[in-house]
């Protein structure tokens, strides 16, 4: 060997490795004039029992050149390690791990052979980078179409002894619940589940699904279909008379004080507004039955839409007395008797005819006779014409009586007096003067309706 063949530039390397390299070469040199064989013989060529260096020349390594691996001649402490001389820091020009290489360790044999440094079997325990670095679809199977949403960090979930079945990890998931909880992929809401939109995370909890966290905001059901007293608490036994709308008064975020809606009651108002569950009739009140939505609405209390006097109880004049509505007028008739007496609430005006029912009255006259022919002053009490014959006909009447037809015996003629035919309307018989038996009947003529 030329020792020539390489220049070394003693100014350049310092005294202490200048003087081992040398001494090295020197080692070599007389090595190959007592063996006489070539310095950088082949490796299948040369009788030197590589084994006896604790390097086993295998595969590929056993058709390398010596100086391949031994630089410079330099043959104690090369690495034994694939890293020694794979690595981009090793001055042994041979292969490298690539910039696009898996993330890995250096221990090379962990995947790959001597016999062929391709095809290298996969051993997942010498990656350093994440799943995803290599299973993304590009370099190895990746995710998926119909993988669950979820991040790209794998191994929270799988594992690369065994990648089926996985071990799932809620934290991993970037979907809604719904998304693989709709009962395709995986179970979904049972069919007793509360009637409730489908962002389940609103109420569960992926570390203890139940007891669940309640949000009536993702409720789609109204109340009723779970607070109907079976899945939920429902009304109460002293709830006022209602439907089952719930929201129409109450509210999820407090359930009271109540926001309330008349519309919703189906009991009548009295239910409540007897003055213990809510304010009844004051004292003062038009004396009434408890029908108050006879009178009243629930959108304005005060003033009463209507009257109903079907439903009062008290006379006309408990209202109608000018405090607190209008009473008589000051030309009205004077009269104690009540207004029902001549008016009726569906016309109160024209007045209907006033029946009398004293049983002294004679009864009603002919229609054209008027109240002020009899009551002069226009007053309940009347002025009798002939105050000896009240409260007969001939109170009135005693002056237009006349004797001649009213022929009371014969023979010699007596006539009937005033007195005793007071009531007109009796009879006045032509009489036997003797017995008094009825000669000639006769029936009264005179009525009050003729």
């Amino acid at each position: 060997m030329n020792i020539n063949s390489k220049a070394i530039r003693v100014d350049t390397i310092r005294p202490a490795k200048f003087a081992l390299r040398l001494s090295l070469l020197l080692f070599v040199l007389v090595g190959f004039a007592t063996t006489s064989l070539p310095l950088f013989a082949a490796g299948p060529s040369s009788s030197f029992d590589h084994d006896t260096t604790g390097f086993l020349l295998n595969g590929s390594h056993r058709r390398l050149e010596c100086g391949a691996c031994h630089k410079y001649g330099i043959f104690k402490g090369i690495p034994k390690q694939c890293q020694g001389c794979h690595s981009p820091a090793s001055i042994i020009a041979t292969t490298r791990k690539p910039p696009n290489h898996i993330e890995s360790n250096d221990v090379c044999d962990d995947c790959h052979t001597e016999v062929s440094w391709a095809g290298a079997r996969m051993d997942h325990i010498a990656i350093t980078g994440s799943c995803q670095n290599c299973h993304n679809g590009i370099k190895a199977t990746g995710k998926p179409p119909n993988h669950i949403q979820s991040n790209n960090i794998c191994d929270e979930c799988h594992r690369t002894i065994a990648w089926v079945p996985a071990r799932f990890d809620h934290s991993n998931i970037t979907g809604t619940c719904f998304s693989c909880h709709n009962g395709a992929t995986a179970r979904g809401k049972p069919a007793n589940h509360v009637q409730s939109s489908n962002v389940c995370e609103d109420c569960h909890r992926t570390i203890a699904w139940i007891p669940a966290g309640f949000d009536h905001s993702n409720v789609s059901g109204n109340c009723y279909s779970c607070h109907n007293g079976t899945q939920a608490t429902g009304k109460p036994g002293n709830h006022i008379a209602s439907d089952n709308l719930c929201e129409n008064c109450h509210r999820t975020n407090a359930w009271i004080p109540a926001n309330f809606d008349h519309s919703n009651i189906t009991g009548n108002c009295f239910s409540c507004h007897n003055g213990t569950s809510a304010a009844g009739k004051p004292a003062n009140h038009i004396q009434s039955g408890n029908d108050c939505e006879g009178c009243h609405s629930t959108t304005a209390w005060t003033p009463a839409v209507r009257v109903d006097h079907t439903n009062l109880t008290g006379p006309c004049s408990s209202c109608h007395n000018n405090n607190p509505v209008i009473g008589k007028p000051p030309n009205h008739f004077g009269t104690s008797l009540e207004c029902d007496a001549c008016h009726d609430t569906n016309s109160f005006v024209p007045a209907r005819r006033y029946s009398h029912t004293s049983p002294n009255y004679p009864g009603d006259h002919r229609s054209n006779v008027t109240c002020i022919n009899c009551h002069t002053s226009n007053n309940q009490s009347i002025s009798w014409r002939n105050p000896a014959y009240q409260p007969d006909c001939a109170g009135c009447h005693a002056n237009n009586y006349e004797t001649g037809p009213h022929k009371k015996f014969e023979n010699p003629d007596e006539f009937y007096t005033v007195s005793e035919l007071r009531d007109c309307s009796g009879s006045c018989h032509l009489l036997n003067r003797t017995d008094g038996s009825i000669v000639e009947p006769r029936v009264g003529q005179h009525r009050p309706s003729q």
